[in-house]
């Protein structure tokens, strides 16, 4: 019997490393010969020996532009700097020489909303030669366009106080300027790194003067004659160095209890992690949630919280890596109800779970204990005895209890985010902290044999009734349904748009889970949005 899990996990264990070699080697070879660093063997040498490092939206844009986008050219995630989490964003001048895409813009919000939701600092490694001129229609203009970066700079350094370190290591061309600007310190490094408005050549044609790059905007011009920026250094490895120093000097973070002695299988070290063999081959078929849960929480300890109510959702305490947190799950396969009562499919909420899972969540919100929702989940119950026990309203009490708790979510989605349960199991729209999904997530409206029976039914079961084929036309429309909604239920196709954060790997789940949550635990509170203004901000 094939291991859907891990053939998932190796297929996408292979996409994932071509994407993390960015231009591809002469590219990198390039950039060594400039005598700079990539942009991932700067965040290694930036980040603390033997510490992970998270990496946000790795996926993002990789099936566009005909592949030339690698991760749409920007490096960003979570790692540890000087024993303190940080978000870290890197330009990676492999890739169109760092140019902004619409999806690099994309994921520099998405980086600049995790530091503002567990108000920890970010570093900006910056070496970008700025737009991507030809898609400039998705890069520049807009809402969400790059000016958002530059706002979100802004609010960062005015009202939350978080700190913003540049360090120039290339180019930093026009408005991307702002983007160090607006931070409260910047490091250049001399001889690579140049920062302006416009470069020599764009300084030619307006003004018809003639300057060198490094006499325009480079290092020395900016630490000892303009002032822009704040320190000197004459490499990349310095450049770091000075980076880790002055993250070492700012105040002390919140540090959550220390992990607790329970077992660790770091990534790699054990291939066959117990945590393969828990999903079935098929997607459709029942297996132990709670088995899942005991490999990822501290020594397998869940105290459940009304164990014997509405039992196709789990709802307990456990801790990770040390820190408390309320865990919110779906229970798979046919759920055994009370005496006289019809038995309920797991993965399906009903009335009363939703009900059970407001009240905890609540409860979790009132004692300040952080949120995970681990999502296998198809959606809420329908039919007469559904509506009749009033599972809108449930739902509704469900969702806004999720939606409004002031703590710290997270989310994993190991099967199915489907329908309205995606949404009360805190889906991406309603801003959970983090979102990661491991290779067998599938997250779409429905399953694709329910969209083919919603839109095809009354046709198939015509051609049934009358004991003949289905046309071709519909046969082919069928099919092609099928095969659509296989490629849009992957998760690789949510990790390209953005929909999570990063696929995750079972043996890295309970590490990634537990930075993840020591990060926004740095943030009190509360957890609503991107971002909430101090009560009093007019007095900052």
């Amino acid at each position: 019997m094939t291991n859907r899990l891990r053939e998932l996990s190796a297929e996408v264990r292979e996409l994932e490393a071509r994407l993390r070699e960015g231009g591809g080697p002469d590219k990198i070879a390039r950039q060594h010969k400039q005598g700079k660093l990539t942009a991932r063997e700067r965040i290694a040498r930036l980040c603390d020996p033997e510490t992970r490092f998270i990496e946000i939206g790795l996926l993002v844009a990789y099936d566009e532009y005909e592949g030339q986008a690698p991760g749409a050219g920007v490096v960003t995630g979570i790692g540890t700097v000087s024993g303190r989490q940080v978000v870290i964003i890197a330009n990676d001048a492999t890739v169109k020489a760092g140019a902004w895409w619409p999806e690099t813009i994309k994921k520099m919000l998405r980086a600049q909303e995790a530091a503002m939701r567990c108000r920890i600092p970010i570093l900006y490694l910056v070496d970008s030669s700025g737009v991507n001129l030809p898609y400039q229609g998705g890069v520049f203009p807009g809402q969400y366009g790059a000016a958002r970066l530059f706002y979100y700079n802004s609010i960062m350094r005015k009202y939350l106080r978080i700190p913003q370190i540049a360090a120039v290591m290339g180019p930093c061309i026009a408005g991307g300027a702002y983007l160090p600007a607006l931070s409260d310190l910047i490091v250049m490094v001399k001889g690579t790194s140049f920062m302006g408005l416009g470069g020599p050549n764009l300084v030619k044609g307006a003004t018809g003067q003639t300057i060198d790059g490094e006499t325009l905007g480079g290092a020395v011009t900016h630490t000892e004659i303009s002032g822009v920026a704040h320190y000197a250094v004459d490499d990349d490895e310095a450049c770091l160095a000075k980076l880790r120093d002055l993250v070492s000097r700012l105040p002390a973070q919140v540090v959550p209890s220390e992990r607790s002695a329970s077992r660790e299988l770091r990534s790699g070290d054990n291939a066959d992690h117990p945590l393969y063999g828990i999903l079935p081959a098929d997607h459709r078929m029942p297996y132990d949630m709670h088995a899942l849960l005991e490999l990822i929480v501290d020594d397998g300890a869940l105290d459940e919280f009304q164990g014997q109510l509405a039992k196709e959702m789990i709802c307990g305490d456990a801790r990770i890596m040390g820190m408390p947190i309320g865990v919110i799950a779906n229970q798979r396969g046919l759920i055994k109800g009370r005496a006289g009562e019809k038995p309920r499919f797991g993965g399906i909420l009903y009335a009363e779970s939703a009900e059970k899972v407001a009240y905890f969540i609540d409860r979790c919100d009132r004692e300040k204990i952080p949120l995970l929702f681990v999502q296998d989940v198809s959606g809420f119950m329908v039919g007469p005895e559904a509506e009749h026990e009033g599972i809108i309203r449930a739902g509704a009490r469900f969702v806004e209890a999720m939606a409004t708790a002031r703590v710290p979510k997270l989310v994993l989605t190991v099967n199915h985010a489907s329908g309205a349960g995606y949404y009360a199991m805190a889906g991406q729209g309603f801003d959970p902290d983090f979102i990661f999904s491991w290779p067998t997530g599938r997250m779409a409206v429905m399953e694709g044999e329910s969209a083919v029976q919603a839109v095809h039914g009354p046709s198939m079961e015509a051609a049934k009734a009358k004991k003949q084929p289905l046309s071709a036309e519909v046969s082919a429309s069928v099919n092609e349904m099928r095969a659509d909604y296989e490629h849009q239920l992957d998760a690789r196709y949510a990790g390209a748009r953005g929909f999570i954060d990063a696929i995750v790997y079972p043996e890295d789940t309970r590490e990634t889970l537990g930075l993840a949550l020591r990060a926004s635990l740095q943030n009190p509170g509360p957890h609503l949005g991107p971002f909430v203004l101090p009560a009093h901000f007019d007095d900052v």
